[in-house]
């Protein structure tokens, strides 16, 4: 069995195999056409059909931004809270309790609300944590202490030493009693 394709190259579409596929179905090599369905390629984005021939044509690149004025919508929703002082916008319990549901949504269409609270990448939640596999849970309880210690500063005791002694220097106390 000889492939009409480099070594190199990824089977993508069966037109690269040429007529092996069909033949192996004529002449029922059940494993040779597994064996060359199976070295296919398995992402979809990868297959001939999928892939749209780019044009001659330079299309106008407008941003989000540019968007959202030409169509006049609301500022994107931000991903996490910016200060502690937001979390008093998510005080919403009042129009729920009333039922206000139409009130609840069109306040937050006109300013949207922060999607989550924190904006840490690589915080994992303890719910997910407990579904993990226990090695998992493991390997994540002995990367973190090694992640805080290098996030972790030196304290630089002579700078402190030092801005504490012009502190006591330049206090208005001590230029009473000079």
């Amino acid at each position: 069995m000889t492939l009409n394709v480099k070594s190199n190259d990824i089977l993508v579409h069966e037109l690269q195999l040429g007529e092996q596929l069909n033949e192996s179905v004529h002449s029922a090599r059940r494993s040779d056409f597994s064996l060359m369905l199976a070295m296919l390629t398995d992402d979809v984005r990868a297959h001939s059909q999928f892939t749209v021939p780019r044009s001659q044509a330079t299309e106008k690149i407008t941003s989000a931004e540019q968007l959202r004025k030409q169509f006049q919508l609301p500022d994107e929703a931000p991903l996490a809270l910016k200060s502690i002082d937001d979390i008093s916008r998510f005080n919403q319990a009042q129009l729920i309790e009333k039922q206000q549901f139409d009130c609840l949504r069109l306040a937050n269409t006109l300013q949207p609300k922060a999607l989550a609270f924190r904006d840490d990448a690589k915080y994992i939640s303890q719910q997910v944590m407990t579904n993990t596999s226990l090695y998992c849970q493991q390997k994540h309880q002995q990367k973190a202490p090694q992640q805080a210690a290098a996030a972790r500063t030196e304290f630089n005791a002579n700078a402190w030493l030092g801005a504490v002694q012009n502190t006591i220097v330049k206090a208005p106390l001590m230029e009473a009693y000079a």
